[in-house]
């Protein structure tokens, strides 16, 4: 437990660097938790969590928050040293990086690439029986939903551009092409082995001619979702993605789970981990909602009208 100065908060403001010893008697500002995340809307959404469950930063708890990216190893290790109360780390890259680091400190996991079962994160989704536990998605059958939902948008596909990354949505993969096969659609397969491959990958997918582009999941390709919903659009190319927040980037659909209420989930492993509860006996979860979110903008300059069927299931449309 880290003893410190207490932060004055504004907003969702957070304890960015380690706090330094305070003077004696100086108010205890309570366990600290490590949350690592490039991106500011998924930290607020794990505060505005905490906050709900009776938690304010710099009062009863010190949140540090790392913008550490996936392959920030040293940021990481860094925060390892410090010994935090909690860790919470999404996505798989910073997942194992930790979990190689500790098997003392609890982390939380946000994974939605992962079977932890068979990437041997946990023992079980009942009884994790380590130091981690956390939300996992853990559904590769959804790349069939959104097969789905691009032929209800494009009725004539027959030549689909699949992006996937080699190192963790290959199960992904063979969900869309058992999808593909049984719809009598072509797919094409379109690996990317880093985040440098993202650079020209709509470009790439374009030499095989396809007629949309479906975007598989990754922390590499979340990160790069709008430049990929970008590349499509200027080749004309309806694209669609687990990620609702690529529709929200240009996209032309974007199902799946409410990226933002996973990081809410998260908190309440938080709370009761410092309330004493050991990750090795908190179930494993699936995320609690899921989102579709359409681009109708997207969708009048492909030329492209949407069914009302579809429409009318949309959680958000995108004017």
């Amino acid at each position: 437990m880290a003893a410190g100065p207490v932060a004055r908060s504004i907003g969702l403001a957070l304890t960015i660097m380690s706090l330094p010893p305070g003077p004696a008697g100086a108010a205890d500002p309570g366990p600290r938790v490590a949350l690592v995340t490039t991106v500011p809307a998924t930290r607020d959404a794990f505060v505005g969590g905490l906050r709900d469950l009776g938690y304010q930063d710099g009062r009863n708890i010190v949140i540090d928050w790392r913008r550490a990216p996936e392959d920030g190893a040293g940021d990481i290790e860094a925060i390892v040293r410090q010994a935090p109360a909690c860790l919470v780390l999404p996505g798989p890259f910073r997942l194992a990086r930790g979990l190689g680091l500790t098997t003392t400190i609890p982390i939380v996991a946000i994974d939605l690439e992962s079977d932890p079962v068979a990437g041997r994160f946990v023992a079980s989704l009942a009884r994790p029986g380590g130091n981690v536990t956390g939300i996992f998605l853990d559904l590769p059958e959804l790349a069939g939903k959104q097969i789905e939902l691009l032929r209800e948008a494009v009725p004539r596909l027959a030549r689909l551009a699949v992006l996937w990354d080699e190192r963790v949505s290959g199960p992904q993969l063979r969900a869309a092409e058992a999808a593909a096969q049984t719809a009598g659609i072509t797919l094409i397969p379109v690996p990317i082995r880093s985040a440098a491959d993202l650079a020209d990958v709509v470009e790439r997918a374009m030499k095989a001619r396809p007629q949309a582009l479906l975007v598989l999941t990754s922390p590499d390709v979340f990160a790069a979702r709008a430049h990929i919903a970008e590349g499509a659009q200027r080749h004309r190319l309806p694209a669609a993605s687990i990620f609702p927040a690529f529709a929200d980037a240009g996209g032309l659909l974007g199902y799946g789970p409410d990226l933002l209420g996973m990081y809410r989930q998260a908190a309440q492993y938080v709370d009761r981990i410092l309330k004493g509860a050991r990750p090795a006996d908190l179930p494993i979860q699936r995320p609690s909602k899921f989102q579709l979110v359409i681009n109708l903008k997207t969708a009048r300059a492909l030329g492209l009208t949407i069914p009302a069927s579809l429409l009318a299931r949309a959680d958000k449309v995108v004017e």
